[in-house]
């Protein structure tokens, strides 16, 4: 595993990459050097250094031996973006065409976390790339597309010594892509982007060369879209994120992908294994901002089945839909500020083999299951922990990062092997007070239960002598202790308080 900073290396990298897929053609004036001077400016707002040699023949713009670095801040690890040559050239419309190589590298310097040395050089290749850019020299428009865009790994490099080409491989090609991208200049640099593509396909297989282990994963979709919009200050540090937030960097984009599926195949000291999934499509969203950070992940249709050498059986499992999302702040202020969690499980089912297990006469509802929580509350950020320095002393200091100062459960549920528990409520945190709940700051607030079908459940699980009855009749006591019947049958209700004196209550009655 390589340490953290190569996921900055690689982010970096897409960026680059990415430049490449950058907007429809109208009336425009706009010249070859200015395109360049754009190009450059763009990717040294993302904290590449871009070096090339320039020369002019008429209408044509060349820029050949283009290196752009990036070197990892605190660490040995770097990226290298190598372009043999591109051509800017001035139509009479007042556009501008791009062509660019063929034929791209890509050297990654990097440390794993053994302290070894690791070399990577790719390959970056087009097939028929087009780009035009129109618009004026403070507004461009780049309008591309490309026949297919493919990333491959030549060669891997550790301590020097070269892995065979059959110990390591990567491959990854993108079919039929075409995008716009619009970027203002300013006091930043405000950009607007959309690309579609045709089918994603990935092949990636590693040997250890001491025989410990092999992995091969193969997979892909059958097409992505993204659109995104951002604002680059030009005048922060690009590799200080901190000093990027606070100058007015944002980011959103969305990524969709259509229906897919991957195989992954492995061999290690503890046995072998196979795993393969398909899913219908999903799509990711994310956002980062003087607001904070914001993720979206969701995906449907999916279907999994595992061969593990720790499990006597194949093991199969399908879900109708699963959902992840996370907001977080991100900047010290002495106001409150939103955050949020959730995810969701839904229509989860497994296979009657698994099934057959722990129930073979089938007591138990195998329906659909559904596991769900949502949660939002606001808290006051202490420190700007994406700065290196505050970070660093906040961890030598042991203090905490921010205070809570409250918590709503929008919803939860937990409905499987026919029992459903749903419940809502709201907290607010007292931060003066962190005696009453052993350092915790004092809550107040609420939380309404409802659970259907909990004795139901408890009986056949009895019955299958899953459940010991000592443990059964606990089990009920303790819903009798926190609980009260409800409407229908096997219902029950639960309003668990916390009181302004800190007392805690069961629906009325304390019991804390």
């Amino acid at each position: 595993m390589l340490r953290s900073s190569l996921n900055l290396s690689a982010i970096s990298c897409a960026a680059a990459v990415s430049l490449f897929l950058s907007a429809p053609a109208g009336s425009a004036d706009v010249t070859s050097a200015e395109v360049w001077a754009d190009w450059r400016g763009y990717m040294e707002g993302f904290g590449y250094s871009v070096n090339g040699d320039e020369t002019t023949s008429g209408d044509t713009l060349s820029v050949s031996d283009i290196v752009m670095s990036f070197p990892v801040p605190g660490a040995q690890d770097s990226v290298e973006y190598r372009i043999p040559k591109l051509d800017f050239v001035t139509r009479r419309d007042g556009t501008v065409d791009v062509t660019m190589d063929p034929n791209s590298d890509i050297v990654m310097d990097m440390t794993s976390e053994a302290g070894e040395d690791v070399n990577v050089q790719m390959s970056y290749d087009t097939s028929n790339f087009v780009m035009t850019v129109s618009g004026t020299a403070e507004a461009l428009k780049y309008v591309y597309s490309a026949d297919a865009l493919t990333v491959s790994l030549d060669e891997l490099t550790v301590d020097g010594a070269r892995l065979p080409a059959d110990a390591a491989r990567f491959a990854m090609a993108i079919a039929n892509v075409s995008g716009t991208t619009d970027i203002a200049a300013g006091e930043t640099r405000a950009y607007d982007q959309t690309m579609t593509s045709g089918a994603v396909t990935y092949d990636v297989a590693f040997i250890d060369p001491e025989g410990k282990g092999r992995f091969q994963l193969k997979g892909g979709n059958q097409g992505i879209n993204f659109s995104g919009t951002g604002d680059i200050p030009t005048t922060a540090d690009a590799q200080d994120v901190n000093a990027l937030l606070a100058a007015g960097f944002n980011f959103s984009g969305t990524l969709g992908f259509l229906a897919g599926n991957m195989d992954l195949g492995f061999d290690g000291p503890d046995g072998a294994g196979t795993v393969s999934s398909t899913s219908t499509g999903g799509g990711v969203a994310i956002a980062m901002g003087p607001d904070g950070i914001n993720y979206d992940v969701s995906q449907t249709g999916i279907e999994v089945s595992m061969l593990m050498p720790d499990l006597p059986l194949p093991v199969s499992f399908s879900m109708q839909d699963s959902k992840f999302n996370l907001a977080i702040p991100v900047q010290k202020s002495d106001e409150e500020q939103d955050f949020a969690f959730g995810f969701r499980l839904g229509g989860f089912t497994m296979s009657d083999m698994i099934w057959g297990i722990f129930d073979p006469v089938a007591q138990l509802p195998r329906d659909p299951a559904t596991i769900a929580i949502s949660l939002t509350g606001k808290a006051k950020v202490l420190v700007n922990f994406l700065d290196p320095m505050q970070a660093a002393a906040l961890e030598s200091s042991g203090a905490l990062p921010g205070e809570l100062n409250a918590l709503t459960l929008q919803n939860i549920v937990i409905d499987a092997v026919g029992a459903r528990l749903t419940g809502a409520g709201d907290f607010s945190f007292d931060n003066s007070d962190l005696v009453s709940f052993d350092g915790m700051p004092r809550p107040t607030g609420a939380v309404d239960l409802k659970l259907v079908g909990g004795n139901g459940l408890i009986d056949k699980l009895v019955a299958m002598q899953l459940l010991p009855e000592q443990q059964a009749m606990g089990a009920r006591m303790m819903m009798g202790l926190f609980a009260v019947p409800g409407e229908g049958e096997d219902t029950l209700n639960s309003k668990i308080e916390i009181n302004g004196e800190g007392h805690i209550l069961a629906n009325g009655q304390r019991i804390q």
